[in-house]
């Protein structure tokens, strides 16, 4: 495996330091395959790699149709009241009997072990279904097998593992992830939560874990903790692994279930590990692998955001583009106005292209055998960010009634369609499985690879003159043929397969493309090693990048809809590229022209003036554990109320420890 690169900057204080290297130590370093976004980041549109658009075939997809319309009988047949769940804030128990009764806490789970061995895109599917119900709910079942205990396990458990819990999962036990720390979120340097190896081979397990969506209810969970130090290079980091934790095991407490603005019935919470005990074999993949096992399964687990947030951005593109032509002010209807007709405009485009960005991702998943951790994360950064606008825009179309609940429109006899609902469950988007700043970091860095793998030498003070040298050479060599080709590369494409205005949006991406690895190289000459605390300046060039991917996918789709006919869509692929050229022109000239520097300064001049907050209490101090549920008894049917509402969880009396 290659090493980690991790380039000195003298700039960085030691805490970014350390931050820095356990970041770059939980990278995955080696690429399986050629990455599409990658190959953009360095002046190449390979078009071949998006066209023909990759369609869920037709097989996977009458199996996708037939469980996605059974999930949908049972959700809108009064399986699922989406609005007396975000008013009540709390799933009710026969919610979860009925999801389990249709198999979904195993969707992606071999059917070996019980569960429905789905593809990604029909997960992906189901998740969406699901959330144009209650965001809750899908966000619920997400988390399980997303982030949960069964992607890591297909991933990277032993055979023993597998075969110990994926079956209990796939009959209904409720699985969570337990990473953030009330000092520790994106960055996980400091962690403090400790595991220590006893003499029999086991693990104590103790900290506190917040914001652990399903903690509350779990049956087991994937927690994170420190289990010693790493010193490479001269520098000491911590060494994160990842445990399964049965929740029923003795010293595992809830402290407390957050509420939240959006997704208000998600049962996410504070979670104490106090000296509880966990068995030897329960790491994941090995000890000190826990942040980089992480990362990659969060490659298939982001994916499930961009699909929701496309598919509800498509039903909120349907619902407006019927109120544009039934409401009518000053004369026509307000579609016809220049201003609703902009707005009617964005959504049913911008929704086509994160549809487009969501379906892509699925299908390289499904595919096994390509690098999608770019794509992945691009798909999450752009549908979480759109998503927000579009909820946003459609909003302000629908004016009043968008800003009313459903319940409240549907009591007073107006069609009842939850913006208000949508917009408040979409916000959350831009900050789980990584927020858009994280987003951006990580897809910059990912974006410099090639260029920090030929350079690194240079920056170092371990290597020696002659390595330097070499370095020298073999950049330069690489340099002298890569660097002219993006001036002089859009001469020798052909853009096979793409005809009219889809070629001719084709080669406007990639000459931009081009345009991008300039300017990211030309940064990189400017700035040197200080590039990375040009926190804004990557992300324009981020979200550049991530722009043109998404708009070769669409012209990519425009040109198979166009080749076979179906043209009842092409008008939302034009909308888009040509307001996203617009925007991609905008972020450029932004590197060049744009108050970051004035911004920090304000902001330091700001900070200044005022007192630092207060330190925040310990949790321990002022909660006390909460009466325990677990996922198993609702899921089973053993529970048939929950305790907000009286009932009684029927394993609490009789807790048991769990070696």
């Amino acid at each position: 495996m290659t090493e980690a690169t991790i380039i000195e900057n003298k700039n960085r204080n030691a805490a970014e330091d350390a931050s820095i290297a356990v970041a770059e130590n939980a990278r995955e370093l080696d690429w399986k395959s050629k990455s599409f976004m990658a190959s953009m980041f360095m002046g190449e549109l390979d078009t071949s790699m998006c066209f023909p658009f990759p369609e869920q075939n037709e097989q996977d997809k009458a199996i996708g149709d037939d469980i996605c319309a059974k999930v949908d009988a049972w959700a809108g047949n009064g399986g699922i009241d989406g609005e007396a769940i975000d008013r009540e804030q709390i799933i009710p128990a026969p919610v979860f009997k009925g999801l389990n009764d249709l198999g979904l806490f195993g969707i992606k789970i071999p059917k070996e072990y019980g569960g429905l061995g789905l593809s990604q895109t029909n997960y992906m599917r189901i998740l969406s279904t699901l959330a144009r119900h209650c965001g809750s709910v899908s966000a619920t079942l997400s988390a399980h097998q997303s982030i949960g205990v069964p992607q890591p396990l297909k991933l990277f458990g032993t055979a023993e593992q597998k075969t110990k819990f994926l079956p209990r999962f796939a009959n209904g036990e409720i699985s969570a992830f337990a990473l953030t720390e009330p000092s520790v979120g994106s960055d996980p340097a400091n962690m403090v939560t400790e595991a220590t190896k006893n003499d029999d081979g086991t693990w104590t397990l103790n900290g506190e874990k917040l914001w652990c969506t399903n903690g509350v209810i779990a049956d087991v969970i994937v927690v994170m903790a420190k289990t010693g130090e790493n010193v490479r290079g001269g520098r000491t980091t911590n060494r994160i692994s990842a445990f399964i934790v049965e929740t029923k095991s003795a010293g595992v407490d809830i402290l407390h279930r957050c509420e939240f603005m959006g997704i208000r019935a998600i049962e996410n919470g504070v979670v104490r590990f106090t000296n509880v005990q966990v068995p030897g074999e329960n790491i994941i993949w090995g000890e000190g692998k826990g942040l980089r096992l992480a990362l990659t399964t969060l490659n298939d687990g982001r994916l499930g955001i961009p699909a929701i947030a496309a598919d509800s951005g498509n039903a909120a593109a349907d619902f407006c583009a019927q109120w544009g032509k039934s409401r009518h002010q000053w004369g026509k209807n307000i579609g016809g106005h220049e201003a609703g007709a902009a707005k009617l405009a964005f959504i049913s485009g911008t929704a086509f292209a994160m549809d487009c960005m969501a379906s892509f991702g699925a299908a390289l998943s499904d595919r096994g055998d390509t690098d999608i951790r770019m794509e992945a994360a691009a798909a999450k950064l752009y549908n979480s960010e759109k998503s927000w606008e579009l909820a946003d825009k459609a909003l302000q179309f629908r004016a009043g009634r968008g800003f009313e609940t459903a319940t409240s429109l549907e009591a007073r006899g107006e069609n009842a369609f939850p913006i208000e609902r949508g917009l408040r469950d979409a916000r959350i988007n831009r900050i789980v499985e990584g927020t858009t700043d994280v987003m951006h970091l990580f897809l910059a860095r990912e974006a410099l690879d090639k260029h920090l793998s030929l350079a690194a030498n240079l920056f170092s003070k371990k290597a020696t003159m002659g390595q330097k040298l070499g370095t020298v050479v073999k950049a330069g060599l690489f340099y002298a043929t890569w660097y002219p080709k993006l001036w002089l590369g859009g001469l020798f494409k052909s853009h096979a397969g793409f005809k009219g205005e889809w070629r001719s949006s084709v080669k406007w991406i990639d000459a931009r493309c081009r345009k991008l690895a300039r300017t990211l190289f030309h940064q990189m000459a400017l700035n040197g090693p200080k590039l990375e605390m040009k926190q804004l300046t990557l992300a324009r060039i981020v979200d550049i990048g991530t722009e043109l991917a998404v708009m070769a996918l669409v012209a990519s789709r425009a040109q198979g809809m166009a080749n076979a006919g179906n043209t009842a869509e092409l008008g939302r692929a034009r909308f888009f590229l040509a307001d996203a050229k617009l925007r991609v022109d905008h972020l450029f000239a932004g590197i060049s022209k744009n108050t970051d520097k004035q911004a920090r300064k304000l902001a330091l001049e700001l900070m200044e003036q005022v007192e630092a907050l207060p330190e925040s209490k310990r949790m321990s101090d002022l909660l006390e554990p909460l009466p325990r549920e677990f996922g198993s008894d609702l899921t089973s049917g053993r529970q048939t109320e929950r305790l907000a509402h009286g009932g009684t969880s029927p394993t609490t009396s009789s807790k048991t420890e769990v070696a």
